[in-house]
């Protein structure tokens, strides 16, 4: 069973979530939160495997908590709920501790997929927050792409096929079974890469695995 902590300042909307949650009997929602402090008090208590955060929140954004949370229960996987309308707050955050992002107004299979992917170590991006997110980490898309192939030039095959389901959102599981490789075999390579290409998470690893033209979209 996934443990969900749902944090959102408007109880519609975290009404509408967990009825979407609660479509999946895989998943259950521990404990909700109406701002950021609570978020990360709850998180604490109740120790979830995923937190789903809105990015406007009072007392203590999205973002920030996504950080405290990172570093007060680094265990727990955190998804970031965000719209169009906050493409920058989503780059801030992957320099934190988020490890998905999802939009409010995407398709609800999206938001299991995500709390899955996040539940079992992997990163995930909505394609529409990848793509958004990728424009606006670095003014030209033709220069980050440039970068991006640069900084993977070097890897071998099978190091970008795993780059690659990175960017697809598996987890070292699902990449170990895609790739017929054991699951310690893919922790090692997921080690290696994350310290040539020098990213900080998987989230990382998979912006860049999107700006670098190894994933299809």
């Amino acid at each position: 069973m996934i443990r969900v902590l749902l944090a959102d300042d408007e109880a519609l909307v975290r009404a509408g979530i967990r009825a979407v949650l609660g479509t999946d009997a895989g998943i259950e929602v521990v404990a909700e939160a109406a701002d950021g402090r609570e978020a990360v008090d709850l998180t604490v208590a109740h120790r979830p495997d995923v937190v789903l955060l809105d990015v406007r929140m009072p007392v203590l954004d999205g973002l920030d908590a996504a950080d405290e949370i990172h570093r007060l229960v680094p265990g727990t996987g955190v998804v970031v709920l965000t719209t169009f309308g906050e493409d920058a707050y989503i780059a801030r955050a992957l320099g934190g501790g988020a490890g998905g992002f999802l939009l409010k107004a995407g398709d609800p299979r999206e938001l299991l997929a995500g709390v899955r992917a996040v539940a079992e170590g992997a990163a995930y991006l909505s394609p529409r927050v990848a793509r958004r997110v990728i424009a606006e980490l670095g003014g030209g898309r033709l220069t980050r792409a440039t970068a991006a192939r640069a900084r993977t030039a070097a890897l071998t095959p099978r190091e970008r096929d795993v780059l690659a389901l990175v960017g697809e959102g598996l987890s070292n599981a699902e990449i170990g079974r895609r790739l017929h490789l054991v699951e310690g075999t893919v922790k090692a390579y997921m080690t290696s890469l994350m310290d040539r290409l020098d990213v900080r998470n998987r989230v990382q690893a998979a912006v860049l695995a999107h700006e670098a033209g190894l994933v299809v979209d």
